[in-house]
């Protein structure tokens, strides 16, 4: 057990221990380890044996190729079970230690991209769920990047801002715990304060809902609703050559924390809008955050970064108290908060709490060297994005140095015009910035890539996983939106795990045996599509066709098959259960993985590798928030949403059909006589695949709604069906 303490004190402020499954793990994985080599033995015999019969030896070889691939996976996954580590804090302790003006200041970055796929009312109540912060208000400062360039989303925080100002006491003098306003209203009961308050509130809250809404509708801000010639001078710069792909830059200050004040006489935090310049002629088309140069210029914070907030949020004294222990301090890179999400159905049918991602793999990395970055609930030392804890690389310009502080207000002449310059579209040629400094360039996952850098340099991170629940942000309530976001990371992911900073290599000798395992896991994720979708097809297109390629259940190896399936799976679970999870959502979390294997990563490692060739590539896409009524009331019914035309349902929908197929032809075959003995694993892969399949079968023949499967998509993988089993009855 190890225990943290501020400078001086005695006051305990957090503790870490070992999780008790850390020993059973490392002999689980001994055992584990020795019956994946006999089973890669057992295919090595088989090759030989099948040498002289191409059928059967290229089936082995792809047999080979599957289970070689899911023991690099396993073994990837393993690494985050060698050392679990589990934190407490105790974030009450640290006013005993520590005076509110040494309380460190704290930037927060808030990412939107698309208004009509983040709605600017989703995106305020992010800003004004932080601006509540049960925080120093005089150490905040909000940065709203909008790489979407939209006059709209700048009119909804000019009238957020407004609404702030009434807002933030609200929260603080009844000490609200639900600081987001879209959050709060619906569960209000009026037990801090007066009804009459809550009802006031919430009707100046719904004005200014109507109002950004109205604006959006119409797609433009009206003169009426322009009162100051400061916001004219804002919106001016939106001409009719404006556009999303080619702007200038757009810097406004909407609070400034030297002259607003809200309604009770305190100091609000800053608030800005910014937009970085773009041209069709610029190589950067990133997301606006990931060079955080231009946001130096405009503060005086020393110590705290926090990116992509989204909707709820508690206190940051956790935090604060990590950042300050002196054990931590000079290596501790950044926090990472698990992500949570609201509106999540019973059973999580998209697996979108990413349990995995978000709070298992992260409590084992946690135990190494810290956990990867992913995107969002993550507090950052400003000190981490200058180079190593040992190794400062100084930027180009001086005034953005890690340990600058800004003494000039922030709307000075001096200040902006710094500011202009550095969110100019090429302020990154022949700099440092995005590659050795700042948020790194090179990836579609931007977050993992520079955390993975970040460590490689020597800084460790921490997870912090408080009871009560830190972000909370939107889940994709269809199928395709859900799959769509995951392709986006497999090419990402593949993007690094070919590159020279490959985890495997790179990341082994910058980290260590383990933490680089860990990050290969992450990079090689897309991976799992290929034993997926062999054993997807080939077993059944082999029954089919009446070959068994399996043992049979009286033979030994049969018992092999058994314990690995049975050992992995009953590992997992148990995993996902100790994290919080019920076994409904494990279910949802199994099948979403073999349905991610057949549809995003196949596509999304297809997508990489002719874009490694340089013949397409793919652009950014922003998962959507907007929620279609009828498709959310589906949704919370636990219904699959298709309802698209995609070529990701293609490949799906031929496995569902694939396995129905040998299913019930091997139950056709025992029934005339043939030997389930020789079948029964064959069937058991078909049978467990028609399990999986259940909201596809449904989607293909009971649905009568708009979020059925596709007519095309059906009869497509259905001619496609036909021609694969007509082509292998050749073939075997």
């Amino acid at each position: 057990m190890e225990l943290g303490s501020h400078a001086g004190s005695t006051t305990l402020l957090h503790m870490l221990h070992v999780s008790r499954h850390a020993s059973g793990n490392r002999v689980f994985a001994v055992v584990y380890l020795t019956a994946i080599v006999a089973l890669l033995h057992h295919h090595a015999r088989s090759l030989l044996l099948h040498s002289t019969n191409f059928a059967s030896f290229f089936v082995s070889v792809c047999l080979l190729i599957s289970d070689l691939v899911l023991a690099f996976l396993w073994i990837t996954t393993e690494s985050f079970r060698m050392r679990p580590v589990h934190r407490n804090e105790f974030p009450k302790n640290i006013e005993k230690v520590l005076s509110k003006s040494e309380f460190p200041a704290l930037d927060v970055f808030i990412c939107t991209a698309d208004l009509h796929k983040e709605p600017p009312m989703s995106v305020v109540n992010t800003a004004l769920s932080v601006m509540a912060y049960d925080y120093p208000t005089e150490k905040v400062s909000v940065y709203v990047s909008d790489d979407g360039g939209s006059a709209l989303t700048l009119f909804a925080f000019m009238e957020a801002a407004k609404f702030a100002s009434h807002w933030l006491p609200f929260c603080r003098e009844n000490n609200i715990v639900e600081r987001s306003p879209d959050a709060y209203f619906p569960a209000a009961t009026g037990t801090h304060c007066s009804i009459s308050e809550t009802q006031n509130l919430k009707t100046m809250y719904e004005s200014l809902k109507v109002k950004v809404e109205n604006a959006v509708e119409r797609g433009k801000v009206g003169d009426e609703n322009i009162t100051l010639e400061s916001q004219r001078q804002a919106f001016a710069k939106w001409t009719h050559e404006f556009t999303r792909r080619e702007h200038p830059c757009v810097i406004q200050v909407i609070l400034d924390k030297s002259r607003d004040k809200d309604t009770s006489g305190h100091v609000m935090p800053n608030l800005i809008y910014v937009s970085r310049e773009k041209s069709r002629t610029s190589i950067h088309h990133f997301k606006a955050a990931s060079s955080i140069g231009y946001h130096d210029q405009c503060t005086s914070s020393p110590d705290l970064r926090l990116r992509h907030v989204l909707q709820r949020s508690s206190n940051t004294n956790s935090s604060s108290l990590l950042l300050l222990d002196p054990q931590l301090q000079r290596k501790l890179g950044y926090i990472q908060f698990p992500q949570r999400f609201h509106g999540i159905n019973k059973n999580d049918i998209y697996a979108c709490e990413f349990k995995h991602l978000f709070f298992i793999n992260p409590v084992g990395m946690d135990g190494l060297q810290g956990t990867s970055y992913v995107g969002t609930g993550c507090f950052f030392s400003r000190r981490a994005f200058f180079g190593g804890p040992s190794a400062l690389v100084p930027p180009e310009l001086p005034q953005l140095g890690p340990y600058t502080i800004v003494n000039k207000p922030i709307q000075s002449p001096e200040v902006l015009e710094l500011a202009h310059r550095v969110a100019g579209c090429n302020y990154e040629d022949h700099t440092q910035w995005g590659f050795k400094i700042g948020v790194r360039y090179g990836s579609l996952v931007e977050d993992y890539f520079t955390g993975y850098c970040l460590q490689s340099e020597g800084w460790r991170s921490i997870f912090c996983n408080p009871e009560r629940a830190a972000f909370y942000g939107d889940a994709p309530i269809s199928l395709v939106d859900a799959l769509s976001q995951t392709k986006r990371w497999a090419i990402g992911l593949l993007e690094v795990a070919f590159s020279k900073y490959c985890p495997v290599t790179y990341g082994t000798r910058a980290m260590g045996f383990l933490m680089g395992l860990s990050y290969a896991h992450y990079a090689f994720w897309p991976f799992w599509s290929i034993p997926i979708t062999i054993y997807a097809f080939l077993p059944q297109i082999a029954l089919l066709n009446g070959l068994t390629i399996f043992p049979k259940v009286s033979e030994p190896y049969f018992i092999l098959y058994v314990f690995l399936f049975i050992g992995a799976y009953g590992q997992d679970l148990l995993d996902f259960v100790v994290a919080g999870g019920t076994v409904q959502r494990w279910w949802s979390d199994q099948r979403m993985w073999l349905i991610r294997g057949l549809s995003c990563f196949f596509f999304g490692s297809i997508e990489y590798f002719v874009k490694s060739l340089g013949i397409w590539s793919h652009g950014f896409n922003v998962t959507s928030k907007v929620v279609d009524e009828e498709q959310s009331k589906r949704y919370k019914q636990g219904v699959f949403e298709f309802g698209v035309q995609s070529p990701m349902f293609v490949p799906l929908t031929m496995a569902a059909l694939t396995n129905l197929a040998a299913f019930v032809w091997g139950i056709l075959m025992v029934l005339r006589g043939s030997n389930l003995e020789g079948l029964f694993v064959q069937m058991f892969i078909a049978g467990f695949g028609v399990l999986n399949c259940r909201p596809v079968y449904r989607g293909l023949l009971v649905r009568t709604d708009k979020g059925g499967i596709p007519t095309k998509t059906t009869w497509l993988s259905i001619f496609l069906v036909f021609a694969l089993v007509g082509s292998s009855n050749l073939f075997f």
